[in-house]
């Protein structure tokens, strides 16, 4: 029951993206004085609709998207007669840009608002791969039955060795080490000097380090079972994440959305080179965890995550998502927002140089020249919606 209020949740929280998105476009049109006509959630049959002042409002049968109708948003448009002056594509270049990135900064907004609810709420995590180490503290030879830790004072065994805060460990003897957990696993049953391998400025270096033996509370294999055991240490910690004050945590909250852009525009660049993993999850191979995922897919780790009341992560997933939409309206590809951007400022700038000539504009850009290009990019697109979609149904990634 907690899993399908998850998934519904955050397939809400992606339908309120994309009505947000657009109402982004609905609200810079008119308050650049456009004529907004329909403005629709979904595709498909129409579920209802109504009518305010000059504009339809409606849910359409198909939550997988949404559609802001602005009067000659290009100039193939049929336009009524009251609408020829407020057409769009007959305004100036500023507003129509300011149109097109309406929805993409109403995308950029919600997800820095998430990002905001997220550093007072939780703390913002880290974003940066493997085990980065935050700090090289001493080693306790015991620990309280409160899981609290004595004082000690003292370098510890990985300072002096020579492992450094920032450092990201990459093997414990030999073992790789993806995450801070691997390195805790990895380390526990060790004893001796052993060789830690990290990655430091880009080149990697391997430290041997003399593990010293703990007295740790670690689980017994039962739901909350804990026992007392001798274990392995060598005095590495990962960044502790608390939550900001509401002051601290909007320049906390634009320094973390700047590093999920470059994340995100990197991810999106990475795209075309899924292809192949994608396809061997559809037929029968591992699901590799970085290949992209579609809405359902995302609305089932959704689910997942609220099962296990893992909050910061559900939010977190539904910021990128946001910062993934506005990044990818951003190429200059028709149908996107970029596209139409792209033909504007084309516009703009052959004008410039006619004007120079002493020739009068131009007109506007045949859209149907343009239609061939449409096409491949929505049936590429479309192709690898599909693909996403069908890998999250046969073969979905496992979270847990």
């Amino acid at each position: 029951m907690v899993f399908a209020f998850g998934v519904i949740l955050f397939a809400l929280g992606i339908t309120v993206s994309i009505a947000l998105h657009e109402a982004g476009h609905m609200w810079t049109a008119r308050a650049t004085g456009m004529k907004v006509r329909r403005f629709f959630i979904g595709f498909g049959p129409k579920v209802f609709s109504f009518r305010r002042g000059e504009t339809e409002y409606g849910l359409k049968a198909i939550p997988a998207g949404g559609f802001c109708d602005i009067a000659g948003m290009t100039a193939i448009d049929v336009l009524e007669p009251d609408e020829i002056d407020r057409a769009m594509y007959r305004q100036k270049t500023w507003k129509r840009l300011l149109v097109m990135m309406g929805g993409i900064w109403m995308n950029f907004l919600l997800g820095f608002v998430l990002i905001f609810i997220l550093a007072v709420g939780w703390g913002l995590p880290q974003l940066t791969a493997g085990a980065v180490v935050a700090e090289t503290p001493c080693v306790t030879t015991t620990q309280n039955e409160d899981l609290s830790f004595p004082a000690c004072s003292g370098p510890s065994p990985a300072s002096i060795a020579g492992i450094r805060p920032g450092d990201v460990i990459t093997s414990v003897g030999g073992t790789e080490t993806e995450t801070f957990s691997d390195v805790v696993a990895a380390t526990q049953p060790l004893s001796g000097t052993v060789d830690f391998v990290v990655e430091r400025d880009g080149e990697q270096l391997t430290f041997p380090v003399q593990v010293q033996q703990v007295q740790r509370w670690v689980s017994d294999g039962t739901e909350d079972g804990i026992r007392s055991a001798t274990v392995g240490a060598v005095g590495v910690a990962r960044e502790i994440v608390e939550p900001y004050n509401v002051l601290a945590a909007i320049p906390a909250s634009f320094a973390f959305t700047g590093e999920m852009f470059v994340e995100t525009a990197e991810r999106l660049v990475q795209m075309p080179s899924k292809v192949a993993d994608l396809w061997t999850s559809v037929t029968g191979g591992e699901r590799d965890p970085e290949t992209p995922i579609s809405v359902v897919g995302a609305s089932v780790i959704g689910g997942q995550l609220v099962e296990r009341s893992l909050w910061p992560v559900f939010i977190l997933l539904l910021a990128s998502l946001n910062f993934f939409l506005g990044i990818f309206n951003l190429l200059p590809l028709l149908p996107l927002d970029g596209g139409h951007m792209a033909v504007t400022i084309y516009e703009r700038i052959r004008n410039f140089f006619r004007n120079r000539r002493g020739l009068p504009n131009g007109g506007p850009v045949d859209y149907m020249k343009l239609m061939p290009a449409t096409y491949v990019v929505i049936v590429i697109g479309g192709a690898y919606m599909l693909l996403t979609l069908t890998a999250d149904i046969v073969n979905p990634i496992q979270l847990f």
